[in-house]
């Protein structure tokens, strides 16, 4: 795998506001030709630094979901299988958009999006409340989503 420097740095940085940047549009706003960006994009992808490329759907169909935020506490005494088999659980569940460990009184948590209420209890039956490791879990829901961003400033 190679190491990153400046140029590529501030690639990665760019792409991640639009993965679909030409590589002359790039080569506006980084000191390099076409061709060379051309080389260094595919080099990145090709070293694991760009994981995938992703559609973000519009705010107009993500506002309409319920959206809530799960923190779940887990039995003192919980098998290390168990945790993961939780985990693994929440991974490959659609309606989760993000699983955190955590420090501190909660051991988890869990963004959900769900498609209405009924949809959310089912999901926290299936996911939490028929898991034996999980204790208790307290839901938070969201009113607003003001900032959603993956993005990681390397610069």
């Amino acid at each position: 795998m190679s190491k990153l420097d400046a140029f590529d740095i501030r690639l990665l940085d760019l792409l991640q506001g639009d993965a679909l940047m030409t590589a002359e549009a790039l080569s506006a706003q980084v000191p390099l030709s076409a061709s060379a960006i051309t080389r260094r994009v595919r080099r990145l992808r090709s070293d694991g630094w760009i994981e995938r490329d992703v559609a973000i759907v519009a705010r107009r169909l993500s506002d309409a979901r319920l959206r809530a935020l799960v923190h779940v506490q887990v039995h003192d005494h919980a098998e290390d299988q168990g945790l993961a088999a939780l985990r693994a659980a929440l991974v490959a569940e659609p309606a989760v958009q993000l699983l955190l460990d955590l420090g501190g009184a909660d051991d988890l948590a869990v963004l959900i999006s769900a498609a209405d209420m009924t949809d959310f209890n089912a999901l926290t039956q299936r996911l939490f409340e028929r898991e034996p490791v999980v204790r208790r879990y307290e839901t938070t829901f969201v009113k607003r989503v003001h900032k959603q961003s993956a993005a990681v400033v390397l610069a």
